[in-house]
């Protein structure tokens, strides 16, 4: 490698990682893990009914699945109105300001998720220009703490179901990773590839195409 190609390439990672960690997905975040589907399932399920020293919390573990269904980061969600999800002709969109960034996020909600939201403010009367969760962001992570203590999962922390969204989508797109980077409103795609820690699809079925374990011994 040529020292021009060195520095070249040594600008680019430096200014992907300062783009990552202006768009609020970089530093602190970095060690944080995606959960699998059963541990996000479990988590929501173990913080709604509680346990032993431990008493059932609805409203947190709401809070947390309007983030792994919204793609939200969870100061986003803790500032959410249900004033903020808007009709826009057959559809309903969110209209909000991302706190970290200061973008413009204004994504479909699906109907599903706008009834669910919005049946959740009206049997706790919720009236739409409250926040729907006036707790503080400390509060969800020491719950979240609490339960993945009880459950025995490690690295995972409120940032993990944001990174959950992501790969699902990612999975679910047929592993489109220009579609996640559009919906967490990266800059570049590799900001959201070395967020969400996956592989891209070529490398993976490269990886299972070699194996070589048959000897015939």
């Amino acid at each position: 490698m040529g020292v021009l190609s060195f520095v070249e390439d040594k600008f680019v990672f430096y200014t992907e990682k300062v783009r990552s960690i202006r768009e609020g997905d970089g530093g602190v975040n970095k060690n944080t893990v995606a959960l699998s589907a059963e541990q996000y399932e479990e988590i929501i399920v173990t913080m709604k009914h509680g346990f032993t020293g431990c008493r059932p919390n609805e409203r947190i573990a709401t809070a947390l699945m309007m983030e792994a269904n919204l793609g939200l980061r969870i100061s986003d969600i803790l500032r959410l109105r249900f004033a903020d999800i808007v009709q826009d002709g057959t559809r309903y969109r969110l209209a909000v300001v991302e706190k970290k960034t200061g973008k413009a996020r204004t994504f479909t909600v699906p109907l599903a998720l706008y009834q669910f939201i919005r049946c959740y403010c009206l049997d706790h009367g919720i009236p739409a220009h409250q926040r729907i969760f006036p707790i503080t962001t400390r509060m969800v992570q020491k719950q979240l703490k609490i339960v993945c203590d009880y459950l025995g999962y490690q690295g995972i922390g409120t940032h993990s179901f944001r990174k959950f969204y992501a790969t699902e989508i990612y999975k679910d797109s047929g592993y489109n990773i220009v579609l996640v980077q559009h919906l967490l409103q990266h800059s570049s795609a590799v900001i959201t590839q070395r967020y969400i820690g996956i592989q891209p699809q070529e490398i993976e079925e490269a990886i299972e195409s070699h194996l070589r374990l048959d000897m015939g011994g």
